[in-house]
């Protein structure tokens, strides 16, 4: 028999809207962050490294000695205290050389953990294929493996660590600064909200002439006023401390797999009455064995027993008004005692049937 799991909902967005600053809106466009990577290696495990069977790993550590003037045959080499790693960091705006950053380390061979490794010095390249960041030191993880053979107990993800401030930038990314106009790119393009941000700048320097211009649902144009033209820092800061009422689209959000909804505030039902019924199916399978008599020639045999039950709930009917909220309906389908998985094919239904004004994204 089959066993359905509800699991609760999530509901958000009721409380009234507040006004968001433009510093978590938008961000200047060409101000980003980049990604930058390396190939290395992890000294000083506890036989945890990787087998020998990795080749790629020894040769790398042949390379290695052979540059600190040991010349060896990677063949002859037995070691268990070595693993080849992905080294991962985020290189921010503005990152100057000297800066320190975190790096992610990775195993990609068959090494069983990275704990109480170092992490040897590792190069930390761009898209572009220059080295922007170098990076070094103890590598830290959240589990770790004890236990021999098959006697073993796992504790979280061993093989993924954390160099806290292990990379040290020595060339800064390219980025743009802001000169006598910039682009302020929406985080969610909005039409509505674009031509808000526009009018608060606009109103917020009215002194000077027309400042910002919405370009599209998602760029807005910035103009730096001549009182402002020496001081541009200044200006980007004052516009990111200025607040305007954002605009969001009448959403549901699901999640089958979870049960999991949420629901904007802006969402609404028009006026329909909803009857919603269960019915549970139950097959089961009963295995009786067929046993011969003593001293005859027949033959032991299972014989299968099935049994279906059927069972259906008598339904159970909503009635919503006119500029009813889809807090109301979840309120009501609660009272009757319905599921999230009762909610989530009530809603998709009432989006079929035009009853509910809202987009319904199912993740």
């Amino acid at each position: 028999m089959r066993k359905i799991v509800a699991i609760s909902c999530l509901f958000a967005g009721f409380a009234p809207a507040e006004v968001t600053r433009l510093k978590d809106l938008a961000s200047i466009e060409g101000v980003r962050d980049n990604q930058i990577m390396g190939y290395g290696l992890v000294a000083g495990l506890n036989r945890s490294g990787d087998s020998q069977m990795t080749l790629f790993s020894f040769q790398s550590l042949t390379n290695l000695l052979r540059r600190m003037g040991v010349t060896v045959d990677p063949t002859q080499i037995q070691v268990h205290n070595i693993a080849s790693v992905m080294v991962s960091a985020t290189l921010p705006a503005f990152a100057q050389p000297g800066t320190k950053i975190d790096v992610v380390v990775s195993a990609i061979a068959d090494a069983k953990s990275l704990q109480g490794g170092v992490l040897l010095m590792t190069p930390l390249k761009a898209a572009d294929g220059q080295v922007y960041a170098v990076a070094q030191g103890p590598v830290i993880t959240g589990g770790f493996v004890s236990g021999r053979g098959d006697n073993t107990q796992t504790v979280n993800h061993p093989t993924v660590g954390r160099t806290p401030q292990g990379a040290i930038v020595e060339r800064a990314p390219p980025t743009v600064q802001p000169a006598g106009h910039f682009k302020l790119q929406l985080h969610q393009a909005d039409f509505t909200t674009a031509a808000r941000v526009a009018a608060l700048l606009n109103r917020h320097f009215a002194g000077d002439a027309q400042v910002a211009q919405a370009e599209s649902a998602g760029v807005v144009v910035v103009e730096v006023p001549l009182s402002y033209a020496t001081r541009q820092v200044e200006f980007v800061a004052e516009i990111e401390d200025l607040s305007v009422d954002t605009d969001q689209r009448a959403k549901v959000v699901i999640n089958e797999r979870t049960g999991t909804i949420v629901v904007g505030k802006e969402v609404r039902i028009s006026p329909v009455v909803i009857m919603h019924g269960n019915l549970n199916v139950e097959i089961s399978t009963k295995l009786d064995v067929s046993q011969p008599a003593p001293m005859s020639q027949g033959k032991t045999t299972v014989v299968p027993q099935t049994s279906v039950k059927t069972k259906e709930e008598p339904a159970k009917s909503v009635v919503l008004q006119k500029g009813a909220t889809i807090e109301e309906l979840v309120r009501a389908l609660q009272a009757i005692g319905s599921t999230p998985r009762d909610v989530i094919a009530i809603l998709q239904t009432l989006r079929v049937e035009g009853a509910l004004d809202a987009e319904i994204e199912v993740n």
